[in-house]
């Protein structure tokens, strides 16, 4: 994938987001992992670099509703180079040569800064427009684990705000009013 051709209308509004693991390789089945990205998303919201409305980390990918009150397309980007940084040296760490192995194989050959690639270039960004579309967004993140045949109902799924939007305990604080 080619770099991003989505611009960032609104940094201040939300939006939907959707990052993606390169060749779709399940790097998030390990939990290690996943919680490299929840970490890395709790620091930008105690921070108060991204406010989160909504998220799911699925095993290649992941969707957010977020908005920044500075420049959302480069939190994100900071967000993706900190992520795979940190799970990159998890993956040495641990002696994940498969894995390593995949990530230099589909790393893009203009990227001559670094051996591995972990995300897809660019992100998929869509600005919310209004409450409609924001329940829209958020229930088809929510319905991802369960269209993948993951879970029987969205609540079930850990890596998701669909239990915090049910009135459950949720890995990470979702703003709920909008």
């Amino acid at each position: 994938m080619g770099r991003s051709r989505y611009k960032i209308q609104q940094s201040t509004e939300p939006h939907f987001v959707t990052c993606t693991v390169v060749d779709w390789l399940t790097i998030f089945v390990d939990e290690r992992n996943a919680r490299i990205i929840i970490e890395s998303l709790s620091f930008l919201q105690s921070s108060h670099r991204l406010s989160l409305y909504a998220y799911v980390i699925m095993n290649d990918h992941l969707h957010l509703v977020v908005s920044s009150g500075g420049n959302l397309s480069e939190e994100i980007r900071h967000f993706k180079s900190f992520t795979a940084r940190k799970i990159i040296d998890a993956l040495k760490e641990s002696d994940a040569r498969l894995i390593l192995n995949q990530l230099r194989v589909n790393k893009l050959r203009h990227k001559k800064d670094s051996e591995y690639q972990l995300w897809q270039e660019g992100s998929h960004y869509e600005l919310i427009q209004g409450y409609e579309m924001m329940r829209q967004k958020i229930q088809y993140i929510h319905a991802n684990p369960v269209r993948a045949g993951l879970v029987q109902d969205p609540s079930d799924w850990l890596y998701s705000s669909a239990r915090v939007y049910d009135g459950q305990n949720g890995i990470l604080n979702v703003v709920t009013e909008w």
